[in-house]
């Protein structure tokens, strides 16, 4: 009876010893869950700056480009799912889709050399190609805070805290496996 009550004495005295521990790690889950939820607003800022500039470039090349309708479809498709996302989840796979469009769509430009020397179009892809760098920079910010959080959530004994208070993983913005293929286009046409 008397190793019973000493060991329910240490298992107290471990519980408050934990528990200002655990304080800790439920306020930096709180800080890094906001950090990332305002890096996320930095990706969709850019992916919206991408947004806007998309029908003024497509709009450019189906001037020289008109039976790539396909390639037009697809973007637009991509756009407006991007637009419709509710969810992060939702919003890469989107983005990433809307990229690998975009992807297409500049090797339909490089097939039509007037239209490399329009002046229009070249600031155009100047912006796009801009906006492009900006969206990776934000999403590798972004994935550097998902890390960071992911990390910490895993850590004994935060990881305790984010079980008890339910800290859920946040996913990684990763590229889709068609967007490290090289995009084909063909102008054949068949019946």
């Amino acid at each position: 009876m008397f190793m019973t009550r000493r060991a329910a004495a240490r298992i107290i005295i471990l519980a408050f010893a934990v528990l200002p521990l655990t304080g800790c790690s439920y306020n930096r889950f709180v800080g890094q869950e906001e950090a990332i939820k305002t890096q996320w607003a930095q990706v969709e800022n850019q992916l919206q700056r991408r947004n806007d500039l998309i029908p003024n470039l497509v709009e450019t090349v189906k001037g020289y480009a008109q039976h790539e309708e396909g390639v037009y479809k697809d973007i637009a498709d991509a756009r407006s799912r991007l637009l419709a996302a509710k969810t992060p989840a939702d919003a890469i796979e989107a983005a990433n889709q809307q990229t690998s469009a975009l992807g297409r769509l500049l090797a339909v430009v490089e097939n039509y050399p007037q239209l490399r020397a329009n002046e229009q179009f070249n600031r155009l892809m100047d912006e796009l190609s801009g906006t492009e760098n900006r969206i990776a920079t934000e999403r590798m910010r972004y994935n550097e805070k998902i890390q960071e959080y992911n990390t910490a959530r895993r850590r004994f004994p935060a990881n305790v805290t984010a079980k008890v208070f339910g800290f859920k993983e946040y996913p990684l913005f990763e590229a889709p496996p068609e967007v490290k293929q090289v995009p084909k286009v063909d102008f054949k046409k068949t019946p």
